[in-house]
């Protein structure tokens, strides 16, 4: 028995602009260009500092990327302290 879908007959034939793998390799490659754009435009003006560490070159680029990666590893080990049996609340 299949389960239930939130998508009509007609829906299940409709291919969206996502569904082609080559519109997603387009977006992930301008996604790529626009942060390597703005990485290189750290350069491009003054900046008023408070700490040393903060004038390097693509310092907050580079502190966000590892921030982003670091608060993802941290969830994953999360869920497995606050992970939950499928019938936790059946019991």
């Amino acid at each position: 028995m299949t389960p239930p879908t939130d998508r009509t007959p007609k829906d299940k034939d409709r291919r969206y602009w996502l569904d082609d793998p080559r519109n997603v390799s387009k977006v992930f490659w301008t996604l790529c260009l626009i942060c390597l754009l703005l990485f290189a435009a750290d350069a491009l003006y003054d900046k008023k500092v408070h700490f040393a560490f903060e004038a390097w070159f693509g310092f907050f680029g580079i502190f966000g990327f590892v921030a982003c990666v670091g608060l993802v590893l941290a969830a994953k080990e999360l869920r497995r302290v606050l992970k939950r049996d499928e019938d936790y609340y059946d019991r």
